[in-house]
């Protein structure tokens, strides 16, 4: 009996947690609590129902920001969206590195630099070899980095060069240090392209 008891309990708060937004009050909680285990249960239904509650005002915030990052791009870069890879986060990402290092852009290798994906020579005694250049903004690093990984998992053309690669015997860090750079240079072009046009 005191078994059915708890079970019937449970039910029926569960169907109250259960509706969007609705936390259970006081007043819905079971009056029987002989041993502690239905407070218990029924503070569990409680902290259940008001995290589903913010998990959807934080849901709905974030929807709200990603569209307004969308029209903000669409309005001054619509071109980035169409590339494989490159959201309305990555792109606004991208903008305002640019936007920011506009005086120290005046080639695409400048761009490679800034976001740390141009390869410096480096030599040690007899050996010589390449580093990336670790002195630039590492938001934009970090915005073709996505770029990249996402590429590897969606775009058949990246999957097909990381497999070519592979065979020619290069490490995973050294394909995706060329796939950056690659993302880089088609980055800079697109967006200087529209400058382009939006300045002449």
């Amino acid at each position: 009996m005191e078994h059915h008891r708890i079970d019937s309990n449970i039910t029926r708060t569960d169907q109250y947690a259960a509706q969007p937004g609705h936390a259970v009050r006081d007043d819905e909680l079971p009056k029987n609590d002989e041993d502690g285990e239905e407070t218990v249960l029924h503070a569990t239904r409680m902290t259940l129902g008001l995290l589903t509650q913010r998990i959807g005002q934080i849901t709905d915030q974030i929807q709200d920001l990603e569209g307004r990052l969308a029209r903000l791009v669409e309005r001054h870069a619509p071109q980035l969206l169409n590339v494989v890879g490159i959201g309305p986060d990555t792109a606004v990402t991208l903008l305002i590195t640019m936007e920011a290092n506009s005086e120290r852009l005046g080639s695409e290798a400048s761009f490679a630099a800034l976001c740390e994906v141009s390869p410096v020579e480096r030599s040690s005694g007899s050996r010589q070899y390449r580093r990336l250049n670790r002195g630039g903004d590492r938001q934009g690093n970090a915005a073709l980095h996505r770029i990249v990984q996402t590429r590897l998992c969606f775009d058949p053309r990246t999957q097909d060069y990381y497999e070519r690669r592979t065979k020619e015997g290069k490490t995973r860090r050294e394909i995706v240090r060329c796939l950056k750079r690659y993302a880089a240079r088609e980055v800079f072009h697109l967006v200087r392209a529209v400058q382009a046009c939006s300045s002449s």
